[in-house]
């Protein structure tokens, strides 16, 4: 019997010995470096320069008819003035509208990526093997030490880089 449970033991101590497989990564690398990322954010510049245009095009319009209304009689500026401000108040919301429209586009993007992205680090411990892949960033780093080896990192990175390209 003795000898049972001592066999049962050093059975224990012996599983409870494996190594486990892990790993970590920079989330910062992850989402901010990889060509989908990159790829959604030169969308969203030229929608904006687009749209900056746009704005741009417009003021210089209400330039030039200001400058007009200058040039009117007192009493027909007044009622002019009014009028071109009213447009100008209407055109600025849906300017704000419109921006904040695309800020909501960008942001489910942005979202849905990372999403993406946790569940192919989740796959991707799952098919090579991995106990934990833990994530970190500099701001507030979780992992405080590790081997450069366990920084894998640039792997997945290079791998989710692959898929998208597919």
């Amino acid at each position: 019997m003795k000898k049972l449970i001592g066999l049962i033991l050093v059975a224990l101590v012996l599983t409870s010995c494996q190594k486990q497989k892990i790993a970590y990564v920079d989330n910062g690398v992850l989402i901010n470096e990889i060509k989908e990322k990159l790829d959604i954010e030169a969308k969203y510049t030229i929608k904006d320069s687009v749209f900056k245009r746009k704005v741009d095009s417009f003021r210089q319009v209400f330039q030039s008819e200001y400058q007009k209304v200058a040039s009117l009689s007192k009493n027909k500026q007044e009622s002019e003035l009014q009028l071109l401000n009213q447009k100008a108040q209407g055109l600025q919301q849906a300017w704000q509208m419109e921006q904040q429209g695309f800020q909501k586009e960008y942001q489910v993007e942005i979202d849905t990526l990372i999403s993406k992205v946790k569940k192919f680090v989740h796959n991707y411990g799952k098919t090579n093997g991995y106990d934990y892949i833990l994530g970190t960033v500099d701001a507030s780093p979780s992992v405080m030490y590790s081997k450069e080896e366990n920084d894998i990192s640039q792997q997945i990175k290079d791998a989710i880089d692959a898929a998208y390209s597919k």
